[in-house]
């Protein structure tokens, strides 16, 4: 095998790397991605990429050194936002990112692009890390899920009912992010968090990913999910479950892993090359 990051793999004739265009249908609207199909037979296996909140940075890099490495790699954008129709919502998130795992595992998609719907992990970052392992703990066959950064909406919420000031600032923050999206407010956005509560608290989930492969990165130099609150609480439960293939790390870089982008690569291609 050659270097992901470092080389391309050679090129077969017969079946060579491809790019398509895929659609999937959620809650009425029609969700836009792009698969990565690595080169070769197959079936491959498949991570399925979940941005945050709004979605400038989509993680591209790592669905190309993926594919290099033999993955099937998709990234897409949720309801309601970058052009999709329908409403942007939390709640909508989790529907989407459930939604595009079944499209993946259709007999006919996975055969039209060489995909092994045996095999997909999910791996999100920021607000798609907390989908993701939302996600992964409502769907036993999703074979592994990795959180880059997650944000832990049951946390935050939280210390929103119990401090004003912090309530405050989430809605400003939910509000300056809203240009790509459609149907949401800052205050609605909160309230929607505050709602969910509990049940959106990430350490809940450890006993349904027990007994599969996690990958938790935290964030030292991160003022979005400082590792205090949506980090390090969270590895603490699933070793205490435990989670019995618990992985996790902490980079010292800021919150888009901006100065880290190889380091990251490398360890969930480490993940994947033991799990996958």
């Amino acid at each position: 095998m050659t270097d992901p990051l470092a080389a391309d793999p050679p090129r077969d004739p017969e079946f060579p790397a491809v790019t398509p265009a895929l659609t999937f249908s959620s809650g009425g609207a029609t969700l836009l991605g792009v698969l990565h199909v690595p080169a070769g037979r197959g079936p491959h296996p498949v991570v399925v990429l979940l941005h945050g909140f709004p979605g400038n940075e989509r993680n591209f890099d790592l669905a190309q050194a993926l594919r290099r490495a033999g993955y099937a790699s998709l990234v897409f954008h949720y309801r309601g936002s970058w052009g999709v129709g329908g409403s942007w919502s939390w709640g909508h998130v989790l529907e989407d990112a459930a939604a595009v795992v079944a499209g993946l595992r259709d007999p006919g998609v996975a055969a039209a692009h060489r995909l092994d719907p045996q095999r997909v992990m999910l791996t999100g970052h920021s607000l798609g890390g907390f989908a993701a392992l939302m996600t992964a703990a409502a769907d036993p066959s999703i074979a592994a899920v990795a959180s880059v950064a997650g944000f832990d909406f049951g946390a935050v919420s939280a210390l929103c009912r119990t401090d004003p000031d912090r309530r405050a600032a989430c809605v400003e923050a939910f509000g300056d992010g809203l240009e790509p999206l459609r149907g949401a407010s800052g205050e609605a956005l909160v309230a929607e968090m505050e709602a969910a509560g509990e049940s959106w608290r990430l350490a809940r989930l450890a006993p349904l990913l027990a007994d599969r492969p996690v990958l938790l990165i935290g964030t030292g130099c991160d003022t979005v999910t400082p590792r205090d609150v949506h980090h390090e609480p969270l590895v603490a439960a699933y070793r205490a479950q435990p989670v019995k293939h618990l992985h996790h790390h902490v980079f010292p870089t800021d919150h888009a892993l901006s100065d880290h982008r190889v380091a990251l690569t490398r360890t969930i291609l480490d993940f994947l090359a033991r799990y996958l």
